[in-house]
């Protein structure tokens, strides 16, 4: 269900300059890895954000002598020209100052979270293996195997399922959720994630498998082909850390990482609300159909505010619903909605509204 945020998503795809790994995010790695001194002081977090920072600002140089190569092969002088210049300002207006707010945005989380090295306790022992006997089931983010839900934003519509499939991570028993999203008929994203639910109850994130496609005008047959693999990662590949997707016990003002690969997909949530209901916070109410909110919402709802550093202007809210789970998103600066429309989870389903 993660995944139909950015198609989030996907967190990184605009964001970045060129690809990793630089040789900053390299020595920050080896660093996360080795225990170097430097990682076991003070300001552990910090140090991090700005060694990211100083891996951004190598990417944009990377991007820009990449760039000039491109326009060096225009056609005539006026074009390169034209492209060179273009160039330049794209990179200072765009790729330094997307630089500095990614750093001030991990220095805030820094802030939140605290100064110690992000290190999550991944105890396989502290995990179910049979998903078709959960130890305590997470009434708001229900994963049983067949469990299916659909989602429609703007012209998107999104189909996410448990399927009866499961991926070993770091010796932990993980089910795999298939999430597809079609535009007018054509695919153009297919995600496996990998979620690991914790016998306390809390669901845990531990990465995924992302392929982006793509229909190209002019292709005979116009078949969806594969573009990237943008916005992947996987808990214990390449310093990769698990992240918890939702909570066993919700809490107002709780802060925590929902997954963790430097550079790619450092998604954030903060607890907002856990009694929503339509009414009861205006602030809240921004963009949410009142109809289906009064379904599914008896003041029991759980309201999260997710961000990511790596696109540090963005922001959205999501809703969840006791045995029914996430039924909606609201990006409250794009004005964009993504809903619940269909689902098999729980008898409310067959009351959904129309959009």
């Amino acid at each position: 269900m993660e995944t139909i945020v950015r198609g989030s998503e996907r967190d990184t795809t605009n964001a970045h300059v060129a690809a990793r790994p630089t040789i900053g995010l390299a020595v920050a790695l080896v660093l996360t890895l080795t225990g170097n001194s430097e990682g076991q002081g003070r300001d552990v977090c910090s140090k991090g954000a700005r060694a990211q920072f100083f891996a951004c600002q190598s990417e944009v140089k990377a991007s820009r002598f990449t760039g000039k190569a491109v326009c060096y092969n225009a056609s005539d002088g006026a074009r390169r020209k034209e492209c060179l210049a273009a160039l330049k300002a794209a990179e200072r207006e765009e790729g330094v100052a997307l630089c500095r707010e990614q750093r001030d945005a991990r220095l805030e989380l820094c802030d939140a979270l605290g100064e110690g090295p992000y290190v999550p306790d991944f105890n396989p022992a502290n995990f179910d293996t049979d998903f078709a006997n959960l130890t305590n089931p997470n009434p708001y983010f229900p994963l049983a195997v067949g469990n299916r839900w659909q989602y429609v934003g703007g012209d998107e519509t999104v189909t996410v399922e448990v399927l009866d499939k499961t991926k070993l991570i770091a010796g932990v028993t993980c089910v795999v959720v298939n999430d597809v999203v079609e535009e007018a008929g054509e695919t153009t994203e297919d995600t496996d994630d990998w979620f690991a639910h914790a016998k306390d109850g809390g669901i845990h994130y531990c990465g995924e498998i992302s392929m982006n496609l793509e229909t190209f005008p002019g292709d005979v047959p116009a078949e969806a082909e594969l573009v990237d693999v943008g916005g992947s990662w996987k808990a214990g590949r390449d310093g990769d850390q698990p992240g918890i997707l939702f909570p066993a016990m919700p809490v107002v003002g709780a802060t925590y990482r929902q997954e963790w690969s430097i550079g790619d997909a450092e998604d954030v949530a903060e607890v907002l609300s856990t009694t929503y209901g339509f009414g009861t916070a205006p602030e809240l109410d921004e963009l949410v159909p009142q109809s289906l909110a009064a379904l599914l919402c008896a003041n029991d709802c759980v309201v999260t505010r997710e961000s990511t550093p790596i696109e540090p202007d963005e922001f959205e809210r999501k809703y969840y619903a006791r045995g029914v789970g996430l039924f909606l998103e609201v990006d409250p600066e794009g004005g964009e909605v993504v809903r619940l429309t269909d689902c098999n989870v729980d008898p409310k389903c067959a009351l959904l509204p129309n959009p």
